[in-house]
């Protein structure tokens, strides 16, 4: 058992996928001039879903043994974009997707920011007894 729960593990993966495609977002943003340079993603939906439609089963090689499943939390998965090229330099970057793509993750960011600060607050006031 967990002192917080899943909901602080899941806030927490969520935060870290955020990041990451923040990153990921800058760092296509600041290669918008670089020749033949592609496009990056962060795919974390599809890589969790994958993860959790796959069935695993563990071999028990006695009775006493626990059943278990494998549905650890997936890694990231940052793919490349080269099927498209917008320029004739082979740069693929899209400046308006990806300033619509770095305000969608700004808001989602801060989404999962305000939900951990209302967990924290409501341990807080537990803790000092509803004060």
């Amino acid at each position: 058992m967990t002192f917080f729960g899943k909901t602080f593990q899941t806030l927490d993966k969520s935060l870290d996928y955020a990041s990451i495609k923040n990153q990921t977002i800058a760092n296509n943003l600041a290669n918008v001039d670089t020749p033949n340079y592609k496009s990056k993603n962060v795919q974390f939906k599809d890589v969790f879903h994958s993860t959790l439609q796959q069935s695993f089963e563990a071999k028990r090689t006695n009775s006493r043994h626990l059943t278990f499943s494998d549905h650890s939390n997936p890694d990231f998965k940052i793919t490349t974009q080269s099927s498209t090229n917008y320029r004739h330099d082979g740069n693929n970057v899209d400046v308006d997707k990806e300033m619509s793509e770095l305000a969608k993750n700004q808001i989602y960011y801060q989404a999962l920011v305000d939900r951990m600060n209302g967990k924290f607050n409501s341990m807080q006031s537990v803790i000092r007894g509803g004060n």
